[in-house]
């Protein structure tokens, strides 16, 4: 039997709980240590997961039986990380966004590009099986010319969550508010499945909290490329919260995805099966924390530490490398970018 691969966690905020939980549930990996900044957060995370507490980043580096370390530190301070073990020849899951910053993401990039190690974004929503058979569709044409795209990430937040730490809602650490926080898994669903848009407008508020820097509420429209509209809408302001919807709309069909779920999933031409999707039962769905940041599942964190696992060992690349995990980062700061100067912004690329 091959021995397993080792990991490491870097943070221990509440999101390296889902990764420590994912690890023990891949049976060919093993939580090796785990490091942050303040001793006692550390340590406590070690006690609870059974696994060394690493007094550096160094020592994460130095230790050759640490094969992948997952990047769990406030968005802001990613690439403090992620460059480091990069460099390194180590291999990163790093949580989204992948930075808060175009160059910091670059920075990140190269580092894998300079050091050989392997790097993996973590946007799950992906991994879905409605995701799958929906990108799937729309590349077999189904849906004919697309005509409107569109994601809703209408949640809610407490007043509590942001004033429960210094960095959520911050420019500098957060990267803005609800959308480059919570809505960027609906943003990065949207353009894997529709394409990146070439234009947004959009307007942004701060409604319902009070104390925060960036937004609780985002509008924005969009162009594709392929001459389609869409419209992407999030916030932290929409009490009790509703669950991530994605619409992909064409002259020759409609779906409506609700978290991995099908609402409608009707074609000009019916296919075998299209009736079953909207029987489907949803109780393997990666959930997203609609109104609780804590409800999500851990089975999409799962299958990116699985599937990273055997990346390395089959020579391949991720499911979702560095790459792809930028576009999400690049959609979001032109959607900023519009709000703050009043105009529409082509996006880059």
């Amino acid at each position: 039997m091959a021995a397993t691969t080792g990991i490491s966690i870097i943070g221990t905020g509440m999101i390296a709980d889902f990764h420590a939980t994912a690890i023990a549930a891949v049976p060919e990996a093993h939580l090796v240590s785990v490091y942050s900044r303040g001793a006692e957060g550390r340590d406590t995370f070690a006690a609870k997961h059974g696994c060394k507490a690493a007094a550096s980043l160094e020592e994460i580096i130095a230790d050759p039986n640490v094969k992948i370390a997952c990047i769990t530190t406030p968005s802001g301070a990613h690439a403090d990380a992620a460059v480091p073990l990069l460099q390194a020849g180590k291999a990163v899951l790093c949580e989204k966004p992948m930075e808060v910053s175009l160059e910091a993401v670059d920075r990140i990039l190269e580092a894998e590009r300079r050091g050989g190690g392997v790097l993996a974004g973590v946007f799950q929503m992906r991994l879905g099986r409605g995701a799958q058979l929906l990108k799937s569709a729309i590349e077999a044409g189904r849906f004919g010319r697309l005509t409107l795209c569109s994601a809703y990430i209408k949640w809610w937040r407490a007043q509590s969550y942001y004033d429960s730490s210094k960095w959520k809602g911050t420019w500098a650490m957060d990267g803005g508010g609800a959308l480059m926080n919570q809505g960027i898994h609906a943003v990065d669903l949207l353009q894997w499945l529709a394409g990146m848009p070439q234009e947004v407008a959009a307007f942004t508020a701060t409604l319902a909290h009070s104390g925060m820097e960036a937004e609780d509420t985002v509008a924005a429209a969009l162009r594709f490329a392929h001459g389609g509209l869409g419209v992407i809408e999030a916030s932290t302001s929409s009490y009790p919260g509703s669950d991530l919807r994605i619409e992909i709309i064409g002259d020759r069909g409609t779906a409506v995805m609700v978290n991995d779920r099908f609402l409608r999933w009707e074609f000009a031409e019916p296919q075998p099966g299209d009736a079953d999707e909207l029987a489907r039962d949803a109780s393997t769905e990666i959930k997203s924390g609609t109104s609780n940041p804590a409800a999500m599942a851990a089975e999409g964190h799962r299958r990116l530490v699985e599937d990273l696992v055997r990346a390395l060992r089959e020579r391949r690349k991720p499911m979702i490398p560095g790459a792809e995990a930028r576009k999400a980062v690049a959609l979001v700061l032109a959607v900023y970018e519009s709000a703050r100067s009043g105009r529409a912004v082509r996006v880059g690329p």
